[in-house]
């Protein structure tokens, strides 16, 4: 994968994400998935959603991707941010219109020089399934969560 310029993501780099995320996903025998790949500022570079998955998995994905991008931190730690402190998130879902998934399945995306280019976000099967074809999609490529 060729590095974009000011961090950013390339529509080739998002589109390569996704499909690893799938290519993961099928080695899993998981179900119909659907993944998200934002870029740094938020914006949707690529969604696909796999024949057969339920109506609501493209928002699910993105959301996931969109809530580590908003708390620089993946959707996990989220998740156990909100069973520390569940008042806190609850605030947090209605500042954010509903937007927040506290819930494994949402990445960052570092770029060589570490710093946040994007995030994935994946959603289909458990969370923590869900998680793990992010991260394994990311290692295949080379890339890497920041920090």
């Amino acid at each position: 994968m060729s590095e974009s310029s000011m961090g950013e993501m390339t529509l080739e780099e998002a589109r390569a994400i996704a499909e690893a995320v799938l290519g993961q996903a099928r080695a899993r025998a998981m179900p119909p998935m659907a993944v998200a790949v934002l870029d740094g500022r938020g914006v949707t570079r690529c969604l696909l959603s796999e024949d057969g998955s339920s109506l609501i998995r493209p928002q699910i994905a993105t959301a996931k991707a969109w809530s580590a991008l908003a708390m620089s931190r993946s959707t996990r730690a989220l998740a156990k941010l909100a069973e520390a402190q569940p008042a806190l998130i609850s605030g947090l879902v209605s500042i954010s219109d509903g937007r927040m998934v506290p819930a494994a399945g949402g990445v960052l995306v570092a770029g060589g020089d570490g710093k946040v280019k994007g995030a994935v976000g994946v959603t289909g099967d458990v969370s923590d399934t869900d998680e793990e074809c992010a991260l394994a999609a990311l290692d295949e490529l080379g890339l890497s969560q920041p920090g």
